[in-house]
């Protein structure tokens, strides 16, 4: 249970069966309270309203009060999340949904209680529902074709905000992803959103990036900083300067690492998060160091981690920051050490936490296959991979979140869009780097298993289509000596950020670019491949 949690009133059981199986023999609904450790408003609610003794009582008498961290319940977070948190969720004793909201006071709070009371005697279990996204066993599957990238970039080109950069005409987030896609596809939407970023969330005293801007103009930022979107932006700047050659997107990726592995070092790896703070953020530098800085959850996720370590490699590839490289493979080192036990990846260290949940099995594949790619050391990857193909795809060439096993809702399936995509450009890097063209077969499978949704899909999964178009276009850059050497550090400069640079050490020494099986470019010195890929 969260450390919050003390705070309020409410008598809060664990997640899981008992639970359940208490509502069901009392006759009550659960009230389920989604909280994460960085949102200020977790907090607000717990004081002014799980705090307040009539209501406390009310919710105590009433419902089965269940409370759960969702950043270390991923599952339970992913079914049963409103959109935000706090997320107070009414559910049946067998899990379905009555109802549900993200912050409410007093009064909403009461409002909703007596609704659902009102709900719940008038139908019992027969006032919840399934939503939408787990009565489907699997998600509409198509055929892998050019169509998906073109499809995006024509949803690039409409959603662009013009007048302040970004995508989108109301609340903006930095999708770093989509950054990405388009910097080899509309640069100037990527720059512009870049700068926008740069601009209006970076902290300039702190370092990191605040989560979005709530204006359509990016202005009054969320503050919370979480691991993993504060790493995924670290290798879009680095991208963008591997592009552009722009000193402030160098800059910015560099004060965002001195972040990270400061403020959010744990002294092994990456801490989950820091919360929003709008009084403390707004201080001056010598106001901020009088006061104590916002909390820090120092839990230590597989998934965030492996974002961690795939974007300082990145920014590492391209500026020789040593800073990065070195703690990038401490983290590394440790989240395989601890966290991954023959491929199958804990979310974090405890007895109560999931393991081998796609999130983190994909993105600690992310991690790894950069850090093969950038150092030539892949830890791990090829039993990560295996252990997710074995355990998470599913006939039909889709992957499952997780076990099909849990209280509540958490034993339907469930096929997360962005983890996939994740696996899949792993796969796609692993591929490359073992020669095995069995990883690229299931990544083209996962892709294709939502191909039919392809028309519908917007600029924030842009890396759908991304990944997509690698396995359209297959690219890989093969470097003949041992990573490190003035030969590979060029390749990894030089290549196409959706190209693989695989170091091979039995190599002859001359890096060779192939697409598809074909060798299109072929040099044995820095200056010689810089004039291959480029045709100068």
């Amino acid at each position: 249970m969260d450390e919050f949690a003390a705070e309020t009133k409410v008598e809060w059981r664990e997640w899981g069966p008992a639970a359940f199986e208490r509502a069901a023999d009392s006759g009550k609904p659960v009230l389920l309270s989604l909280t994460v450790p960085w949102s200020p408003e977790c907090r607000a609610m717990d004081r002014g309203v799980f705090g307040e003794p009539r209501i406390a009582a009310n919710v105590n008498d009433g419902f089965v009060p269940v409370r759960v961290d969702a950043d270390r319940n991923p599952r339970v977070r992913e079914r049963y999340t409103m959109g935000g948190f706090p997320s107070t969720v009414f559910l049946t004793p067998e899990g379905e949904v009555i109802t549900g909201a993200t912050f409410l006071g007093p009064e909403g709070f009461r409002g909703i209680l007596d609704s659902v009371r009102e709900s719940w005697d008038a139908k019992g279990a027969a006032a919840g529902s399934i939503p939408r996204q787990l009565r489907d066993e699997a998600p509409p599957a198509g055929e892998l074709r050019p169509r998906i990238e073109e499809h995006m970039i024509e949803q690039l080109l409409g959603a662009f905000d013009e007048e302040y950069g970004g995508w989108g005409t109301d609340v903006k987030f930095p999708l770093p992803r989509t950054v990405e896609f388009a910097l080899v596809r509309a640069r100037d939407q990527a720059t512009r959103t870049l700068e926008a970023v740069r601009t209006h969330l970076l902290d300039t005293y702190d370092g990191g990036f605040f989560r979005y801007g709530t204006g359509r103009d990016w202005s009054n930022p969320r503050r919370e900083k979480l691991a993993d979107e504060n790493a995924a932006l670290v290798r879009a700047f680095a991208h963008g300067y591997r592009y552009t050659g722009t000193d402030a997107y160098r800059d910015a990726a560099r004060r965002t690492v001195e972040y990270l592995t400061t403020d959010l070092w744990t002294g092994e790896a990456f801490a989950a998060s820091q919360a929003g703070d709008d009084d403390y953020y707004q201080l001056g530098a010598s106001e901020r160091e009088a006061r104590e800085a916002p909390h820090v959850d120092e839990t230590v996720f597989a998934d965030r981690n492996g974002l961690a370590i795939d974007g300082l490699l990145w920014f590492h590839a391209y500026t020789d920051d040593d800073r990065a490289r070195r703690y990038a493979s401490r983290a590394r080192d440790n989240v395989c050490e601890t966290l991954v036990a023959d491929g199958e990846v804990a979310h974090y260290a405890g007895d109560d936490s999931d393991a081998g949940l796609l999130s983190d099995q994909a993105q600690l594949l992310q991690g790894l296959t950069a850090s093969w790619q950038v150092l030539g050391e892949g830890g791990p990857a090829e039993a990560v991979a295996d252990w997710t193909i074995e355990n998470r795809q599913q006939e039909t060439g889709a992957f499952r979140d997780g076990p099909d096993t849990g209280a509540g809702l958490c034993g339907r399936s469930l096929h997360p869009l962005d983890a996939t995509v994740e696996l899949a450009d792993a796969l796609v890097d692993l591929a490359a780097l073992t020669g095995e063209d069995r990883y690229r077969e299931v990544a083209t499978e996962a892709v294709e298993s939502f191909a039919g949704a392809a028309e519908r899909m917007g600029v924030e999964v842009a890396g759908y289509a991304g990944v997509a178009a690698r396995l359209l276009d297959p690219q890989r850059l093969v470097v003949g000596t041992e990573a490190g050497t003035d030969l590979h550090r060029a390749a990894l400069r030089l290549a196409d950020h959706e190209t693989t640079v695989v170091p091979d050490p039995d190599g002859d020494g001359s890096a060779r670019r192939y697409e598809g099986e074909t060798v299109t470019a072929e040099a044995s010195t820095p200056a010689d491949l810089e004039a291959a890929l480029t045709g100068d």
